[in-house]
């Protein structure tokens, strides 16, 4: 790969990060002006939320039993094996559980965006909706990025919430540690620290992914190709900017409750 070739890259990224941010300013434009798409948001919170709770579940589930698992045998060596309700806790609900739950959701909700509307693309039905006279970009648009940023906080507590069910049966099974006491040392390790800054930024997790499947879908190429490669692009940038996002989050978080 030589030079020429890597800056052009270069270029061109940048070029679609300013494409996303104007997409991300028409967005809030049409979101705040009537006529509101009531019936088609609710029907993409149902879809998104309801069509997901099975994967978000057996995820979190098996996240909790494999990090009980592959942690009590440490705290074991130090005695420290009561620490383990408040570890799995506090590492749950601050990082692990929403970040797990965006990229599963960045995988299950944005591919099917970037598909869904880039076939619409390329069949040609989003300009069939502008010649007669329907706003596409509210209806398609700026419904799936309000359901995903509404959905996936609710999805993220489900799927804590299941994670440490599956810690808690671990611990029931290897230490005889009974459900109530387990989830009275969850809750009295966790704090307002703890959750405000974990609930805030699965709201921007929710955004990102909805945002970048909506642009990449909304804008497909023609072709068939071009929506495997919109799906595959949804995936691979919102899971990018998740991790940007967290960085954020707990960056600004630590500094706000330092001070």
């Amino acid at each position: 790969m030589n030079a020429s070739s890597t800056i052009g890259r270069v270029r061109n990224f940048i070029i679609e990060i300013g494409d996303l941010w104007l997409f991300a300013r028409r967005y809030f434009r049409q979101a705040v002006s009537p006529p509101f798409e009531y019936k088609e948001l609710l029907f993409q919170c149902y879809n998104m939320g309801n069509r997901s709770l099975l994967l978000v579940g057996v995820t979190g589930f098996i996240l909790g039993l494999v990090f009980t698992l592959q942690s009590r045998p440490t705290l074991m060596e130090f005695g420290a094996e009561s620490w383990m309700p408040s570890m799995v806790g506090i590492s749950i609900v601050r990082e692990i559980g929403p970040v797990i739950t965006a990229l599963i959701c960045a995988g299950r909700i944005g591919s099917g965006i970037g598909a869904e509307l880039g076939s619409m693309r390329v069949t040609e039905q989003i300009d069939a909706m502008e010649v007669s006279g329907t706003n596409p970009f509210k209806f398609l648009v700026v419904t799936r990025i309000t359901a995903t940023t509404l959905m996936l906080p609710l999805l993220i507590v489900f799927g804590d919430t299941i994670a440490l069910l599956g810690s808690a049966l671990v611990e029931n099974l290897k230490g005889g540690v009974s459900l109530l006491l387990y989830f009275n040392k969850v809750f009295d390790a966790l704090s307002f620290s703890d959750i405000l800054p974990a609930t805030i930024k699965s709201f921007f997790f929710g955004f990102a992914i909805g945002l970048v499947g909506c642009y990449k879908g909304y804008f497909c190429k023609k072709g068939t190709v071009g929506v495997g490669e919109a799906s595959n692009a949804a995936v691979v940038y919102s899971s990018m900017f998740l991790f940007v996002i967290d960085f954020i989050a707990v960056f600004v978080s630590d500094i706000f409750f330092e001070i």
